[in-house]
């Protein structure tokens, strides 16, 4: 399974990929991205099976790279993964039609995520 994770910190990063490592038991190809730039240039190169978004990014926030994802690929799977669990951004991501939403104070539950989007 290929994830790419966007954030523009490295140690989030590093977290998340583990989470994912541990969530999936399996060999897992792991492509990180620190903007959106850089995230829409690597899903077209790799196709991942699943992008982990953080929303707050440098030039472009996660909401208009999801949508540009969603223009590339419209049965992309997106989870957004943020620390701002407002009304509104839930709605949003709603909107999109996200795989999911995690706060970032909530990342176990990514590992459940994860697991079900693989069965």
């Amino acid at each position: 399974m290929k994830v790419m994770i966007v954030d523009d910190h490295a140690d989030m990063r590093r977290v998340l990929g583990n989470i994912v490592s541990l969530a999936l038991n399996d060999p897992v190809e792991l492509i990180e991205c620190e903007s959106g730039e850089q995230a829409i240039e690597e899903y077209t190169s790799t196709h991942p099976d699943c992008v982990l978004m953080d929303l707050q990014l440098q030039n472009m926030n996660g909401f208009e790279v999801t949508e540009l994802i969603y223009k590339l690929d419209a049965k992309a799977k997106v989870v957004i993964v943020t620390s701002f669990d407002t009304p509104s951004f839930r709605t949003r991501a709603k909107e999109l039609n996200t795989y999911g939403f995690i706060c970032k104070d909530n990342l176990s539950d990514l590992h459940q995520l994860l697991k079900n989007m693989r069965t």
